[in-house]
């Protein structure tokens, strides 16, 4: 650790003398445990940090137009576009890959649940499902069906590692929290989790802020600090060793996340694609989603709010949106892919400037809340590193059975814990009726199946299928043929054992 003369000099250097200035307020352990915070800073980039945010901030891009594409269709598959054999192919490829052990999924968990008015990890909510279960154990169930589902189709013995990148704020709750569920049933070797970089937070004119008199605000340097924190925390190291080349990314906040798809992971592989990126449909232009496009000819993603609105609603001879692919962030990478990245492409990643409330001392050391923004983060965002692909591609799949992102509370009209939880159970209604079962009302009357399939925003059932016995609508067909399902009805695994013709 450095001394304290040390960190000192670093500041002076950075521009930042004022991150002591209330040293001599400080007790010995207040003293201790701030010098252990300004050692893990990266000192000698401070100053070149501090400027580009406050620059970057100042001169912020209001929208690009011109030399922007939709991505060439012979880089694209869609589920319900592309030839069903090819589909077929692409999952036995998948699952090919899968019961080889050659599969990991990385896991985007970060960021807490404020947004919620929560105060934990976002993969800790319960939406208000039937059967009360989190996202976490969602997630960790359709790990252990797909398993399952590799090792029948393979006569395998696979494992599906499930890399869990947190924070600061995150990582020590998610740690527990798995150790209070056993993990769910998953091996807690296969179970890693590692911390992502943070970063300080800086006024306009680049000041680092004070969340205390002993304590810099800080926060995650966004999703996109996954290149650096592979390998601060070896995780590209580990994958080798367990003979993963292929990694799965997802957001901790989509409830209808496919985890370790083998469709999308199959197709990539076909393709000898090294990244990869799942996307749905806008359904507006003005939807707040980012578009994967080519921009002078190199993929990335344009943010909703770079694109001028002109561009947003250009639409082809069928009506539909050109810009059309929205980014869900679900991605696939080769793991020789994301060791080029660490080793050539991490200090290139573009730095995005979010403007933000950030609670501070003043300069007599009283905490004040501001009501108006008045700093600046610095994030980097996974998709940051499409531009470094040499073989790029997209897949295409339906909203309704693949995204529907937890992001605010019920206060909200979008994206909250009610879509959340109803996109699932609707889905699940959708498998049900497939299968051939009756769905019943509370009164005991019959739902029509269209009205199951279509009331997306107020399910009729609330059927909820565990991922244990069904990972994507599977093997539902000799449980629930010609059977009458009242409301709510919850097919656990012991439920489907019942069920199971003798």
């Amino acid at each position: 650790m450095f001394s304290l003369e040390e960190v000192k000099d670093s500041l002076e250097i950075a521009g930042q003398s004022h991150v002591l200035q209330f040293w001599p307020e400080l007790g010995e352990e207040e003293r201790s445990a701030f010098l252990r915070e300004l050692a893990q800073l990266d000192m000698e980039g401070l100053r070149g940090r501090c400027e580009a945010a406050a620059g970057a901030a100042a001169s912020e891009s209001r929208g690009l137009s011109g030399n922007i594409d939709p991505v060439p269709p012979e880089f694209i598959g869609s589920v319900k576009k592309s030839d069903k054999n090819n589909i077929l192919q692409w999952e036995n490829e998948g699952f090919v890959q899968i019961s080889n052990k050659r599969v990991g999924v990385l896991l985007l968990a970060g960021g807490q649940g404020t947004r919620l008015g929560v105060q934990y990890p976002k993969g800790m909510y319960d939406v208000g499902l039937p059967s009360g279960k989190t996202l976490y154990q969602i997630q960790a169930e359709r790990i252990h069906k797909i398993q399952e589902l590799a090792d029948i189709k393979h006569g395998s013995k696979c494992t599906i590692p499930w890399y869990i990148m947190t924070s600061e704020f995150t990582l020590a709750p998610t740690e527990k929290f798995f150790e209070d569920n056993n993990y769910f049933g998953l091996e807690p070797s296969n179970v890693i989790m590692f911390e992502q970089r943070m970063i300080p937070a800086v006024t306009f004119d680049g000041k680092v802020i004070l969340q205390g008199k002993g304590k810099i605000a800080l926060a995650p340097d966004g999703n996109g600090g996954l290149y650096q924190a592979l390998v601060d925390n070896n995780i590209l190291v580990d994958m080798k060793k367990r003979g993963v080349e292929y990694l799965y990314v997802y957001c901790v906040d989509n409830i209808l996340v496919k985890m370790a798809d083998p469709v999308f992971i199959g197709f990539c592989v076909t393709k000898g694609a090294d990244c990869g990126a799942k996307v749905v449909e806008k359904m507006h232009p003005a939807e707040a989603v980012g578009v994967v496009c080519r921009v002078q000819g190199i993929p990335q993603v344009v943010e909703y709010s770079e694109m001028q609105q002109e561009m947003a609603e250009l639409r082809g001879p069928g009506g539909e949106l050109i810009y059309n692919a929205g980014n869900i962030c679900i991605h696939f990478f080769t793991r020789t892919f994301l060791q080029d990245v660490a080793e050539k492409f991490e200090g290139q990643l573009k730095q995005h400037v979010a403007i933000k409330k950030v609670p501070f001392v003043d300069a007599r050391g009283s905490q004040v809340k501001p009501t108006k923004p008045n700093g600046i983060k610095m994030e980097k965002f996974v998709f940051d590193v499409f531009p470094f692909s040499r073989n790029f591609v997209v897949f295409e799949v339906e909203r309704e059975d693949e995204f529907s992102p937890l992001k605010n509370s019920d206060e909200a009209a979008i994206d909250s814990p009610t879509s959340a939880r109803n996109s699932l159970l609707a889905q699940h209604c959708r498998w049900a009726t497939s299968a051939g079962a009756t769905l019943l009302d509370v009164h005991g009357n019959s739902i029509p199946p269209t009205a199951s399939v279509l009331a997306r925003d107020h399910p009729p059932a609330q059927c909820e299928i565990s991922p244990l016995v069904s990972y994507f609508g599977e093997g539902l067909e000799k449980l629930l043929k010609r059977q009458k399902l009242t409301t709510p009805f919850i097919l656990d695994k012991k439920k489907a054992e019942d069920l199971q013709p003798q």
